[in-house]
């Protein structure tokens, strides 16, 4: 009888099949399957690749598990959430904010980053101070967002609130809605607004609607946590390395950095000044392998496009060579478009040059930048002194910390180069990235966009500046 019944577990564990864990299946199958949205600062195709911070995220997630990545792009926003509860991808990476009515829906993950609900207006017309000015006036919100939440909400207070959600629109083009002056009000999450209003300078932040609030990524509630345990180790450790906030500057260290009188007056630039001196810069592209983009927001940092600017310190031409980079470069006048154009090329290029190899851009391009404008000397002052301080030197979000200090005495008179006015390259970098931005923005704008895409995308290859 014993032996009976010795078969007889046998035969029914034998006929019970253990699920295998979702994260083992996961990397037999070779593929994570994530929802996304296009977005700046989530998921889109730029001059060069996919980008995007989600983007980066995620690639760099899927590197560690050793997968591909399957993006899945919903129709609307208001979809993300309904289609993670069913399982129908493994992971939102979104731009999701963390809220007690979207976590009895999904689970989130440790926060990697912090935003605020901002209200946006056009500049010119009376500034709300509070979400009860709005009243009388129109304010769309992107249909299922967080946004929404918190306005119904404040609902149960001010009755009278009211707003249009809209399913088929990105917060994105309702901002451009309201610079249109279709729509008197938007909201956006600060890092959105960060990113679109140095695209707009007639927009404005009116107020900030909420307190800080956790993004995160969202995952399906399920007994199963092999998945979500890897992606809260995974972003711990982004953390603890310093390696999320370095990302955070990539995409955002930049922004505010320009006024509206520095946008208006660039983008007036690009129509009057600029047509003339595409063809250098692209000549000069060609040779070098520099974006064009890249080498005239230089120029326009450098001169504002005017062959014939002069410093109080001599350098000039559109690039502002000095009399020594001339004439090591065999520029005869610097004064000239061309020969200009193709000097401050070549110059960035011998700049890079002297950084080490293993430093990989973007953070290389944004080295040599900054030691075009400061000298490659000062540059590695302020390398050691992150060095020093136990940051990376190899990271450009570390070392901008680090180069306003070389104009304080404690500092520089303990490095080879001495003094240096170290918050210049910090300022000339950010804004460089800001009018290679704003100059692709202004270029893709001009041809027809192409629709978004509504299907589900492979993307295995990350793309860099």
């Amino acid at each position: 009888m014993r032996w009976f019944l010795y078969l007889t577990i046998i035969f029914l564990l034998a006929g019970c099949s253990i699920p295998e864990p979702l994260l083992e299946e996961i990397k037999d199958e070779g593929t994570l399957i994530v929802i996304t949205r296009n977005s700046p600062t989530t998921y889109y195709e730029g001059p060069q690749g996919f980008k995007g911070f989600e983007y980066e995220l995620v690639e760099s997630f899927t590197k560690e598990l050793g997968v591909e990545v399957k993006y899945v792009i919903p129709d609307s926003f208001s979809d993300i959430l309904p289609m993670i509860a069913r399982g129908e991808a493994h992971l939102a990476a979104a731009g999701l904010t963390v809220t007690p009515k979207r976590e009895t829906m999904v689970r989130f993950s440790v926060p990697y980053q912090q935003i605020t609900q901002q209200v946006i207006y056009r500049s010119g017309k009376k500034r709300p101070k509070k979400i009860t000015d709005t009243i009388g006036g129109t304010l769309e919100i992107v249909a299922g967002s967080s946004h929404e939440e918190e306005l119904e909400r404040l609902k149960e207070k001010h009755p009278e609130l009211k707003w249009a959600p809209q399913k088929e629109l990105e917060s994105e083009e309702l901002i451009y809605l309201v610079k249109e002056q279709v729509i008197d009000y938007t909201i956006a999450d600060s890092n959105e607004a960060a990113l679109n209003l140095q695209l707009y300078p007639e927009l404005k932040v009116a107020f900030d609607l909420t307190k800080p609030q956790p993004l995160a990524w969202a995952f399906q509630h399920a007994e199963d946590s092999s998945l979500f345990d890897a992606a809260k180790q995974f972003l711990e450790k982004q953390k603890a390395d310093g390696t999320l906030d370095q990302l955070i500057e990539r995409y955002y260290g930049h922004v505010k950095r320009l006024g509206f009188v520095d946008k208006t007056t660039f983008t007036r630039h690009i129509a009057k000044r600029l047509p003339e001196y595409v063809p250098l810069f692209k000549k000069a592209a060609e040779k070098t392998g520099l974006d064009w983009q890249l080498l005239a927001a230089i120029g326009y940092q450098e001169s504002h496009w005017n062959p014939k600017a002069v410093s109080p310190t001599g350098v000039r031409g559109i690039m502002m060579l000095t009399k020594a980079t001339a004439k090591q470069l065999d520029i005869e006048d610097r004064e000239d478009p061309e020969q200009s154009i193709m000097g401050g090329a070549r110059y960035v290029r011998l700049v890079e040059k002297k950084i080490p190899k293993r430093i990989q851009n973007p953070d290389r391009l944004w080295f040599a930048l900054a030691g075009y404008n400061v000298g490659f000397g000062h540059l590695e002052d302020a390398r050691i002194l992150a060095q020093r301080d136990g940051a990376d030197p190899d990271k450009w979000a570390d070392v901008k910390q680090y180069l306003p200090l070389l104009s304080q005495e404690k500092h520089f008179k303990t490095l080879k180069h001495g003094y240096a006015r170290g918050r210049e390259p910090v300022n000339y970098v950010d804004n460089i990235r800001n009018y290679y931005e704003l100059l692709v923005w202004h270029n893709e704008n001009q041809a027809p966009k192409p629709e978004k895409p509504k299907s589900p995308l492979r993307i295995t290859t990350p793309a860099m500046l």
